[in-house]
């Protein structure tokens, strides 16, 4: 009788539901979690944002600084998705099955934000661990050395933490799609937020005289406002992973609730058979998704090929291509990196107050529509872009002297309303799959390393490209903008035509 019914489930298209087959079952969560909850557990996003926000001001410069070419600073960005691409998807399995007592995301989220520590310290002493071993001069390979492997590390726990703290979220809102989407605008929110308070960090130039201890030998005073940024960020890691993982009332897993595909229940599973259990479970809930699903997998892989090029070199473009500057070459270069850093918390401003609209705006016009939208809003702001870099590189002041006002201002406006649809992007598109794959029994963290594929594969294939293509067409950033417009179009007009609107739910007041 079980084998007839897992068939009958089949022929409808759903994944069989024997114990044999059967995903991570979530835990009974208490009904109607309050909303004060959801924004305390969200707001470990602030502190994870925070470090990205230096990340995407302050590393793409600073690693040319180190010697490395422009044309092969993208590389070094591959570290991320290709971490990304197994780190997620795995931490998300294995928090569905996770039986501690302190639940099954906390403990990820917190050896997540312990790593955050470990690498944001290496990174922010390459220099002098380069300078230890032997490293002078413009070009310092070891500090090359160390600077990749901290990074590694670092994207690595920004997945470890960010995706248990989503399938956190999405566990205490159940199958309330309203709540679930507002506890993703909730964290979207806490983004904002981060990105806010790191990009004002990574703008300002005087942290060495703050925490002169920072300034070395090895170390000049770029490199010591890097240093110091890193460990304002540390503090706000500690504070805000503490008020989440306070704030969140997980439910332990018992050993009768997990999944176990191959053994009996309760039996435990050697370590390369697990793994192998893992591939089959992701790969395998590939043929139970609906075309919906799929739809909402591509939309995002072509957001991500648009937002990626401009998250690698948002500030190397204000530096290279408005202010007329080269790494190590004059100050206009990094006058112009502190700028292109002010315009992201500019960015950052603006995301905040979409983060607050967006349940109003999902609900009145449909997600897909509204993500589709922003999507061709983004392709228009690439195309702005392209246009500026035009006109500043054809004015007489490009080699000798600052750029006009009016010139700083466009560009800091186009950066101030990217904050709109990348609002969106931090909480749509996990709203989206996170309520669809609801309905197949998938535990949550699972679905969101699943998103997080279609997020990472697109990253590594600009990551490897988007260098040699710049340098192919002269050098600069304005070919990957091009592409990035192309690819935010087409993901605009995919999501607007092919999304449907989910299913309208009666409003509830949200306490």
């Amino acid at each position: 009788m079980a084998s007839l019914e897992a068939d009958r489930q089949r022929a409808r298209g759903r994944p069989p539901t024997s114990s044999s087959t059967r995903p991570a079952a979530r835990p009974t969560v208490r009904a109607r979690v309050p909303l004060r909850q959801l924004l305390r557990v969200a707001s470990v996003a602030c502190g994870i944002q925070f470090g990205w926000a230096l990340q995407l001001s302050l590393l793409t410069p600073y690693v040319q600084e180190l010697g490395i070419p422009h044309k092969w600073a993208s590389i070094i960005w591959l570290c991320g998705p290709l971490s990304g691409l197994l780190v997620q998807p795995l931490v998300g399995h294995m928090s569905d099955r996770c039986s501690s007592k302190f639940g099954r995301r906390r403990p990820f989220i917190v050896a997540g934000a312990v790593s955050i520590v470990v690498s944001v310290l290496i990174i922010g002493h390459s220099a002098d661990i380069g300078w230890l071993f032997g490293d002078r001069g413009s070009y310092r390979p070891r500090a090359i050395v160390a600077f990749v492997f901290g990074f590694w590390i670092l994207d690595v726990a920004n997945n470890m933490t960010q995706g248990p703290c989503r399938a956190l979220l999405a566990d205490l809102t159940g199958k309330d799609h309203r709540r679930t989407r507002v506890a993703n605008a909730y964290f979207s929110l806490f983004m904002a937020v981060g990105n806010v308070l790191g990009f004002a960090t990574g703008s300002y130039s005087g942290w060495f005289k703050i925490l002169p201890f920072t300034m070395t030998a090895a170390c000049d005073v770029d490199c010591a406002n890097l240093k110091s940024a890193f460990f304002i960020d540390i503090i706000f890691i500690a504070i805000t992973t503490y008020l989440s993982v306070l704030a969140a009332k997980e439910v332990p897993l018992g050993s009768c609730d997990r999944s176990t595909p191959v053994y009996g229940e309760g039996s435990e599973q050697p370590g390369g058979q697990a793994e192998e259990t893992f591939l089959w479970e992701l790969f395998g809930t590939f043929r139970y998704f609906s075309g919906t699903i799929w739809i909402i997998l591509s939309v995002t892989a072509l957001n991500w090929i648009g937002w990626f090029p401009f998250l690698l070199f948002d500030t190397d473009w204000m530096g290279r291509e408005i202010y007329g500057g080269q790494p190590n070459e004059g100050g206009n270069y990094n006058a112009g990196v502190r700028m292109g850093a002010f315009g992201l918390m500019l960015n950052s401003v603006v995301l905040g107050f979409t983060s607050l609209l967006m349940e109003k705006l999902s609900s009145k016009r449909g997600a897909g529509f509204v993500w589709g939208v922003s999507n061709i809003i983004m392709a228009l702001c690439f195309l702005s872009m392209l246009i500026l870099s035009y006109v500043a590189n054809h004015m007489d002041y490009i080699g000798h002297d600052l750029p006009p006002d009016s010139i700083v201002i466009a560009a800091l406006v186009i950066f101030a309303i990217l904050g709109v649809p990348l609002a969106i992007t931090y909480s749509v598109p996990y709203a989206l799959i996170s309520t669809r794959i609801e309905s197949l029994g998938l535990g949550q963290g699972l679905s969101m390393g699943i998103l997080n594929l279609a997020i990472v594969i697109p990253q590594i294939v600009v990551s490897v490209g988007s260098g040699p293509w710049d340098q192919l067409f002269g050098g600069g950033n304005s070919p990957a903008l091009a592409v990035a417009g192309v690819a935010a179009l087409a993901s605009g007009l995919m999501a607007i035509l092919a999304i449907p609107r989910s299913s309208s739910q009666k409003p509830r007041a949200l306490p």
